[in-house]
């Protein structure tokens, strides 16, 4: 019963503090729009609303699951994987991810973006955890979706998981492209010096 009123707190607070909080400090601070997806039908666009349709799916999942035991039969939930102990790894999984995020957020500082900025340039960011990961955010998304998973098992969740973690990769390459474009030989080095996740 606590899980059930928790979880949908929780999937606010890391919605506010993932996306809304970071977004609202960069406009504020700079007075730049830090998120750059738009509707142009290109494959950055198209990953932005693909993005999106999964966070969407996230929170049904958890709604689903607090507010409704019938219509969460229908998302298939994957008895072999509902356990305490998988629910507390996932416990700390997405309470650790959602620490990560924060601290990774707070170090980009003003080159902060939700999507790659082709207007505004910003500065490369190697320091803290973008010393030991190129994506510590994404990374820190990943391990959120991934604890949601082993919290609620079930079909959609599953399918959430596998698509995030590809879209994400895609996402990932995208942005190297266009840093390595921006940033040149300084993102080369970055590069060969940090690993791509962790």
């Amino acid at each position: 019963m606590l899980l059930k009123m928790y979880l949908p707190i929780f999937l606010l607070l890391y919605l506010m503090v993932a996306f809304v909080l970071p977004s609202w400090r960069v406009y504020k601070s700079t007075g730049i729009n830090p998120v750059t997806f738009k509707n142009t039908g290109n494959a950055h666009d198209y990953i932005g609303a693909v993005m999106k349709v999964l966070i969407g799916l996230l929170v049904v999942a958890v709604l689903f699951f607090s507010f409704s035991p019938y219509l969460y039969q229908y998302l298939v939930p994957i008895r072999y994987f509902e356990s305490q102990l998988v629910k507390a790894i996932g416990l700390v999984l997405i309470h650790l991810s959602l620490i990560w995020l924060m601290i990774a957020q707070y170090q980009m500082h003003q080159s902060w973006r939700i999507g790659i900025d082709e207007v505004n340039k910003t500065e490369l960011v190697t320091h803290g955890l973008f010393s030991r990961s190129r994506n510590p955010i994404f990374l820190g998304m990943i391990g959120s979706v991934a604890g949601l998973f082993l919290i609620l098992p079930n079909a959609l969740l599953f399918a959430v998981a596998v698509t995030t973690y590809i879209v994400i990769q895609v996402q990932i390459r995208l942005e190297e492209q266009f840093l390595m474009n921006m940033h040149g030989a300084a993102y080369q080095r970055y590069k060969q010096k940090v690993r791509r996740m962790i």
